[in-house]
């Protein structure tokens, strides 16, 4: 490769340049990014979403549609679950879980669990693929929308969990 002493076409810098116009870094990077595009779609909204925190403290939203992908397996009981994916740059950020069996009363309690399973995990891969910040505030709605009856695990857990909230937080 033959090399000129301009501007970098990517990052403009002065070096030597290759024949298309770019730096030996530029270049590097150009050329993973088409051998790996999934990974720079990964790290573009981790990206995105700390220059966003940074620039005035607000989160990326998820958008109001998201690809999924649904799974269906089965519990130790034999009782058929759906669990789907909701992926944003083909990175989870959300995981929701249901059965055919909602009404039945002797799942209440394993539903109501895993509702608060799999909302905390949301909240994890959010943190993990969007940068979301993980908060006690945001961990305490996750718990109270888990909650079906009074009582419960996820309602037990949000009670003992508020007394941590500082004290303006709590009135």
């Amino acid at each position: 490769m033959s090399q000129n002493s301009e501007s970098c076409s990517g990052c403009e810098i002065k070096d030597a340049l290759l024949t298309d116009g770019l730096c030996p870094a530029c270049q590097a990077l150009v050329t993973s990014m088409e051998e790996q595009p999934e990974l720079f779609e990964r790290l573009s909204c981790i990206a995105t979403a700390r220059r966003q925190n940074t620039k005035d403290d607000t989160e990326q939203e998820l958008p109001d549609v998201l690809n999924a992908v649904r799974y269906r397996t089965c519990d130790r009981d034999n009782n058929t679950w759906y669990v789907s994916v909701s992926e944003l740059a083909k990175s989870p950020v959300e995981i929701f879980a249901s059965t055919a069996f909602d009404n039945d009363h002797h799942l209440q309690s394993r539903i109501s669990n895993l509702t608060t399973i799999t909302r905390l995990v949301s909240l994890i891969l959010r943190n993990i693929f969007m940068g979301e910040r993980l908060t006690l505030e945001k961990t305490l709605i996750q718990l109270d929308r888990s909650s079906r009856q009074k009582n419960d695990l996820p309602e037990m857990l949000s009670k003992v969990l508020a007394n941590y909230l500082p004290a303006e937080k709590t009135q």
